[in-house]
This record gives C-alpha cells, structure tokens and sequence, in this order.
C-alpha cells in the first residue's frame, strides 16, 4: 500500500484533532477559538474526501474514520456549546468548584441544571443521523437531512453573532432559554428529516444541471459579506428553500 492511501486518513485526523480542541475550548466558555477550530475541522472534512476521490484511494476504513472524527467535530462540539448556551441563559453556576486538581470529587459539586442538558441532545442526533448516514446507499446525489457540518455552523453561529454583530436584540433572543430549547429541537430533526438537500456535488458544471447549487453559492458569499456571521441561520433557510424547489423541478 502507497503512502497515498494514508493521505486522506491523516487529513481525516487533522478535523478529528481540531475538533478535540474545540472541545476544549467550548468547555472553556471560549466560542470564538472553538468556532475558529470547528471551521478548521469541517475544511478538512471537506478536503479527505474530496482528496481520497482525486487520488482514487476511498476505502471503508476511511469512512469509518470520517465519521467517528465528525462525531466529534460536527457532533460533540455543537452539543456542549448549546449546552453553554443554555447555561447562561439561565445564570447558572460553574458546573464544578474546585481549587485543587487532586481534591476528592464529590457528586454534591456539580452545578448542572438539568434543562441545560437538553443542549446535548444535538450530539444525539448527530450521533444517530451519522450511523443513518453510513448505512443508506441512497445518499449520493443529495443528503437526506441536514448535514452535521451544516448544522454545526448553524449552532457555532450563535456565539459568533453575540460576539460580533452589537444587536442588542439579537444577544437577547439568543440568550433566551425557550428560543434555544426550540432551537435545539429543531436542530435535531432538521438532522434526521427526510427532507432532500443537496449535495455540492457536480457532476458537470452546466449552469442548466446545477442552478439551485449556483444559487446557493452565489446567494451564500453575498449574505456573508453583507450580513456577516447573522447570515449563517439565513444561509441554513435558504439552502433548505432551494432543496424543496430542486426537489419540486426533479419531480
């Protein structure tokens, strides 16, 4: 065997790797580094798959492999930070007290609000859209369900708007517990609807066979540069409008 072969794999652990930091971070409280890991992670998930096709080198492992770095990208880090989220939503207290890293851990110093739990119910339902997604044959051309890196972005977009885009009611909204808790939910069947999207996939690069994804890609960078991170949940709305449609013209 090449060392090809072992390029894409290598790649793969690159976003597993970046994903473990993020968690790091995000338990941290620090959204911005772990957005900025996350972004790094979803590119590499990107890249291995796109580099295992160029060098016709897919294999099973591989896939095996993308998955379970995903899970944490894509799955673990959305979670915690919604998680966070919740948390502050509610002003609740760090979840552990402790000065000294040796001190006898007690079950009585944990602060976790249990509706806070509700946050990690997305790594859930990433967790079950991933194990859908590596048994259905069908999923080729299109994804059924929104993406984990899709909704990962959707999720870390939060963070980033109270951080950077100064609305005062956009931070309110965001930090109000009932918006996250249905955020969260819908978070988690947009994950494992059978609702088609599309696949930035092309198998030629006609505008007549590709127009809702020409769409989706103009309409994308023009909403980043004009909305900055505010765009992210627009973009996720768009998408999935342009995927209803595509699905009405194929019929």
């Amino acid at each position: 065997m090449s060392i090809k072969n072992y390029i894409p794999n290598f790649i793969t652990l690159l976003n597993l790797l970046s994903g473990s930091i993020a968690v790091i971070f995000a338990v941290h409280n620090n959204f911005v580094a772990a957005a900025i890991f996350v972004f790094l992670g979803i590119f590499f998930d990107f890249f291995d798959g796109l580099l295992a096709r160029k060098l016709n080198v897919q294999s099973e492992l591989g896939v095996q492999l993308d998955s379970l770095a995903d899970m944490v990208t894509s799955g673990l880090v959305p979670g915690i930070v919604m998680f966070k989220l919740i948390s502050m939503s509610i002003n609740a207290p760090e979840i552990v007290k402790q000065d000294d890293w040796n001190s006898n851990f007690s079950f009585s110093d944990l602060n976790i609000e249990p509706i806070a739990l509700i946050g990690l119910f997305i790594t859930l339902a990433s967790a079950y859209r991933l194990a859908k997604f590596n048994i259905d044959e069908d999923q080729q051309s299109y994804f059924k369900g929104l993406p984990t890196p899709a909704n990962t972005l959707l999720v870390m977009s939060l963070p980033l708007i109270i951080e950077f885009q100064n609305s005062n009611f956009a931070t309110s909204l965001i930090l109000n517990q009932w918006f996250l808790i249905a955020f969260t939910l819908l978070s988690c069947y947009l994950l494992n609807s059978n609702i088609k999207l599309l696949a930035l996939k092309f198998k030629d690069f006609s505008f007549a066979n590709n127009a809702y994804r020409y769409i989706l890609i103009i309409a994308t960078i023009l909403l980043l540069v004009f909305f900055h991170f505010i765009a992210i949940p627009i973009v996720i709305v768009v998408y999935i409008v342009l995927s209803l449609l595509d699905n009405l013209t194929t019929k």
